[in-house]
């Protein structure tokens, strides 16, 4: 299923509430944890899914996907970086947008120093606010 670049961006404008606890821990070592949303006004229903690399505790994915199976933005840390369609290499930290024909094989590379100490939570409030995840939904770290 594809969506047009204005439904993608529409989706990932509409703010998103939790379903359930709306305190979530993020993922131990190797794991992987999804939070179910919803819009303000129930139509519409998403994903966050959040996983942490197994032996590199700096490595990471959020995710956001529409409708089950549609990913909307993905930010990946601490890994390789990503080389888009165009050939060019994008270093990590990089956030993907769904972009219409491409879904999410661009990136865009983000500063480092902006996400202080690097750590997986250090990620969240960007991610949070650039996929309109209500702030009702907080993230814990048992490793903090």
């Amino acid at each position: 299923m594809h969506l047009t670049q204005a439904e993608a961006d529409h989706l990932l404008a509409l703010i998103k509430l939790p379903l359930g606890n709306p305190t979530v821990l993020i993922p131990t070592p190797g794991q992987r944890v999804r939070v179910e949303l919803e819009s303000l006004d129930g139509q519409e229903r998403f994903i966050l899914d959040m996983h942490r690399g197994k032996i590199d505790l700096m490595k990471g994915t959020y995710q956001t996907r529409a409708r089950s199976a549609i990913p909307l933005a993905r930010l990946d840390f601490g890994g390789a970086p990503h080389r888009n369609p165009d050939g060019a290499e994008v270093s990590s930290p990089h956030l993907h947008l769904y972009r219409e024909g491409y879904d999410l094989r661009w990136a865009v590379a983000l500063d480092p120093s902006q996400f202080t100490p690097n750590t997986m939570i250090a990620y969240w409030p960007f991610f949070q606010q650039r996929c309109s995840i209500h702030s009702s939904l907080t993230l814990s770290d048992s490793l903090i």
